[in-house]
């Protein structure tokens, strides 16, 4: 008898049991963690694993951003949808331009916009009964503004 990969299986067991506050939680989390690995990506010497590891990830962690944008309630969210809806096109843009252009800017924005944004959510979260605690250990700053720049 052959078992699978229990982490798989734990993973795939949170995934069908959690409530979609904390599915949108996950996902943030899915795409810093593969924000923070497309960042290794510049340290590598060997130029295929640098594109590979930049590449890559940057096309994951865009993947999850665009499933957050198409799930964005447009007709019932009001002004909120709107504004997250221009907040993750612009987290788009900037790491088709970071990817294309191999530059790492972009992704450092985004990555500390996205946890601002995680953090917040996983705080709403909290005061609902509904949470995980901060995968940063830090809380918003209240002086970093998320409106997009350019």
């Amino acid at each position: 008898m052959t078992y699978g990969n229990p982490w798989q299986s734990y993973r795939q067991v949170a995934t069908r049991t959690a409530s979609p506050g904390a599915l949108v939680l996950m996902l943030y989390d899915g795409a810093i963690r593969f924000l923070n690995q497309a960042l290794q990506g510049f340290e590598r010497e060997d130029p295929l694993e640098f594109h590979q590891l930049v590449n890559n990830n940057l096309l994951r962690a865009q993947e999850i951003i665009n499933e957050l944008n198409l799930s964005l309630n447009m007709a019932e969210g009001g002004e909120f949808a709107q504004r997250m809806r221009g907040l993750y096109t612009y987290f788009d843009s900037r790491l088709q331009q970071s990817n294309a252009h191999k530059k790492p800017d972009g992704i450092h924005d985004v990555l500390q916009r996205l946890t601002i944004v995680r953090d917040a959510w996983a705080e709403m979260q909290a005061r609902q009964g509904d949470a995980a605690p901060s995968s940063t250990g830090t809380q918003p700053s209240p002086s970093v503004s998320l409106e997009a720049q350019g």
